[in-house]
């Protein structure tokens, strides 16, 4: 989506996002469940405690991410108790960025809210997180945690400090509870465990961010998911996401000027061998490899920068295309009666 877009989408929010129309939904909190057959009853009664105290519209969908617990036999029986919930189930465990991402295709609010099932995060807190988009002051906000001391505090505070001096953002946490947009997921590309880095990507697309501070408890029940085997995951992630901010779009900035940069060094070295050759009467060896090595590998970046520049050009094309399509999807969602 581009920013000339953007600014549209978030202008037709402003005028319409807010007013509730029929049994439309204002917030759709999205919450993806592992094994959390034990969390979800205390979750979704809490959550209705606080919904119905709430001015503002609140459905829950419930993303079952191949639990094999009986997760699917609690929500089955939570449905039909609580009108505002909605469940629905990946056969297999896909990560949390695809289970947000099916939340965010069945649900039907303006505010999206990720949220955990685990009741680290309590649902009392879920106004407080999506008063800045409702009140029309921003466009994303973060919580950032506060309260206890948690397992992989260590690893977070690293990751957090590395991605602000890598990407510039000032947020405090940016792997926690965050609430947002509709037009901010529909700018993000589908990317495994990208969700870590949605505010980065919102930011650099121009979204405004903010953030409140939100209580961190003990797992009510069950087991935490993160594992050691996350961190070289993690790094390799914020590296993809850099290089998708800094040269996605314009490929040939990176591979085009490394490649002339060897290309011209692979010259330089082979004007100096010919010379060295005719006056000094000597010839190095070494000297013609260099040659050889920098003029193909600075040929090769050049040339991959070319269609680096071509796939992207498709890309933009295909979000042109795909901005269009939820237009028109969103244009025929208010022309139907409610």
């Amino acid at each position: 989506m581009t920013s000339v877009q953007q600014t549209e989408a978030r202008q037709r929010f402003k005028g319409a996002g807010l007013q509730s129309t029929g049994n439309r939904p204002d917030v759709s909190v999205l919450v993806p469940a592992k094994d959390e057959a034990e969390n979800l009853p205390l979750f979704m009664e809490q959550a209705k405690a606080v919904f119905d105290r709430q001015p503002y519209r609140y459905e829950v969908i419930v993303v079952d991410d191949g639990s094999v617990d009986e997760t699917a036999t609690v929500l089955e029986r939570l449905e039909a108790e609580y009108p505002f919930l909605k469940s629905v189930r990946h056969n297999i465990r896909r990560g949390i960025a695809d289970a947000l991402r099916t939340g965010y295709l069945h649900s039907r609010g303006s505010v999206l809210v990720f949220y955990p099932a685990d009741l680290q995060y309590k649902p009392e807190d879920i106004p407080r997180l999506v008063a800045p988009i409702l009140a029309g002051d921003s466009d994303m906000v973060a919580g950032y945690k506060e309260g206890r001391k948690y397992e992989k505090a260590f690893v977070s505070g690293i990751y957090n400090r590395l991605s602000r001096r890598l990407f510039k953002v000032t947020v405090r946490d940016l792997n926690s509870v965050k609430a947002y947009r509709r037009e901010v997921m529909d700018a993000l590309p589908n990317r495994p465990d990208w969700h870590r880095y949605m505010i980065v990507m919102a930011a650099a697309d121009g979204f405004s961010v903010s953030e409140v501070p939100i209580p961190l408890y003990p797992r009510h029940a069950g087991q935490s998911k993160f594992g050691l085997g996350r961190i070289p995951v993690g790094v390799l992630d914020m590296l993809a996401v850099w290089f998708e901010l800094r040269f996605a779009r314009k490929p040939l900035l990176l591979f085009g000027v490394l490649g002339a940069v060897l290309f011209v060094i692979g010259v330089i070295v082979g004007i100096v061998a010919i010379l060295w050759r005719v006056i000094g009467g000597v010839g190095f060896r070494p000297l013609i490899n260099l040659v050889e090595t920098c003029v193909i590998v600075g040929s090769v970046l050049f040339a991959t920068g070319l269609t680096g520049e071509l796939i992207a050009a498709q890309r933009e094309e295909l979000s042109k295309l795909a901005a269009r399509i939820e237009d028109l999807s969103r244009e025929r969602d208010t022309s139907e009666p409610r």
